[in-house]
């Protein structure tokens, strides 16, 4: 059974993590969310739920006005060939419908298939939001925070500067 919020914010609780959350309408992509980033301090993340040719599972989780370059992101971590991975694996790994992938989903990983990939430039941030298990809020916390949530949960993250495909990436700033 999936975890529910009040159990993330518990178990951010536990682990001493300093957390606040904003309720919202729910927002399914990147521009949807664009009215609330002047409402919730703090670096507005994405996180990327996706499989490799041979059937890994990655979460690559990065600033939200990055596009990030899934063919250089392969390079870089010697993987093969990305794709997005289908809603009923993700549905069945984290335990999240589409436009609600987190790094806090990462709680309902029992089997730890996940490998998480964390953006430098998100990390270098000092508050990051995300959904908490759900689209229709954002949950803040410090950058550090994240990362030890992250190796508390049992993951060793993989700490990069995601490759962007910077024509776009400059469109969205």
């Amino acid at each position: 059974m999936a975890a529910t919020p009040d159990e993330l914010f518990a178990l951010l609780d536990r682990l001493g993590i300093e957390h606040s959350t904003v309720q919202h309408p729910p927002i399914f992509t990147v521009e949807e969310g664009r009215p609330w980033h002047d409402k919730i301090p703090g670096l507005h993340c994405k996180s990327l739920f996706i499989k490799d040719r041979r059937g890994g599972i990655w979460l690559v989780v990065m600033p939200a006005h990055k596009r990030a370059d899934l063919a250089r992101l392969e390079r870089i971590l010697a993987a093969p060939r990305f794709s997005f991975a289908r809603p009923e694996l993700l549905q069945e790994v984290l335990e999240l419908t589409p436009g609600s992938v987190t790094p806090f989903g990462l709680i309902n990983d029992r089997q730890r298939r996940v490998t998480v990939v964390l953006d430098q430039q998100m990390l270098d941030a000092a508050w990051v939001n995300f959904h908490p298990l759900h689209n229709a809020a954002s949950t803040t916390v410090r950058s550090g925070d994240l990362l030890r949530f992250v190796r508390a949960l049992g993951y060793d993250p993989i700490i990069v500067q995601p490759p962007v495909r910077e024509e776009l990436a400059n469109e969205d700033r």
